[in-house]
């Protein structure tokens, strides 16, 4: 009972706060660096594998499961982008996986603006769409994260929409209908930090977004640099050939299926 009062009496406070301080508000500037792990999904594979198998396998892709990123923010700006690591085992950066990870990333939640740098096989693109629309449902839980109160919301949002700049082989299999998966999200954020930032694909909360959770990924914040003295620079990205979200997924699979066919006529020749 005493979390559902607190939490009413905190947005209530910091509602009035972005209120009747907008301008203030909007001066807010800082930097929150996160942590993401995803679980090894083997599928089929995981029953023909050992565990001394399973491990090697979990080393040789813990590039691509963990990452660390940066989100450069203002109250109604923001600059996302990867911090590129070298690959454990072999001490190169991940070149094919390079080709489907998300690139730096800008969102504008004042003008619902996404713009998004992608590079595929040395093409760059410039994706400029809306920012995914997320129906956020607002939960009394909270908890403490670093020296921040946070409370729970969830979403539902389209699988596609989370990952439309991704690609796995399998995908070429799918019908339009297998592509139309949703995925349950669960956020936490901090009315601290009054604005409708967050990492990744995820904004539109009273405040900024310091853990989710989709999938088989979670994203944490490890540390947060707020109103220093040095201006942070957000700027969006303008190179490129621009394009859609839609768009760009079909560029890919086509880009794919390219490569699949000239493969098999080079292994029947």
């Amino acid at each position: 009972m005493w979390i559902r009062a607190l939490f009413l009496m905190t947005l209530l406070g910091f509602s009035l706060l972005i209120t009747s301080e907008n301008n203030d508000a909007l001066e807010v500037q800082g930097k929150a660096y996160y942590f993401s792990k995803s679980k090894l999904d083997l599928g089929n594979w995981a029953a023909r594998m050992s565990e001394a198998q399973k491990k090697q396998m979990q080393a040789r892709l813990k590039n691509r499961l963990e990452k660390t990123y940066i989100l450069s923010f203002n109250g109604k700006e923001s600059i996302f982008e990867e911090q590129e690591r070298v690959d454990a085992i072999s001490g190169a950066t991940d070149s094919w996986g390079s080709n489907f990870t998300r690139g730096k990333q800008y969102k504008n939640v004042e003008a619902n603006e996404l713009i998004q740098t992608q590079e595929f096989y040395g093409k760059r693109f410039l994706v400029k769409d809306e920012l995914q629309s997320i129906e956020w449902s607002l939960g009394t839980e909270a908890k403490q994260i670093g020296d921040y109160m946070c409370f729970k919301a969830t979403a539902t949002i389209p699988t596609s929409e989370l990952s439309w700049y991704d690609f796995s082989w399998g995908d070429l299999n799918k019908s339009e209908d297998d592509n139309q998966g949703m995925t349950e999200v669960e956020a936490w954020y901090t009315l601290q930090i009054p604005i409708k930032q967050g990492p990744a694909e995820y904004w539109g909360l009273p405040g900024l977004i310091l853990e989710v959770s989709a999938g088989n990924t979670v994203m944490l914040c490890s540390q947060i640099v707020l109103n220093s003295k040095e201006v942070v620079d957000i700027e969006a990205p303008s190179k490129g050939k621009e394009i859609t979200k839609i768009d760009y997924r079909k560029t890919i699979q086509m880009k794919m299926v390219e490569m699949r066919d000239n493969r098999g006529r080079r292994m029947n020749d």
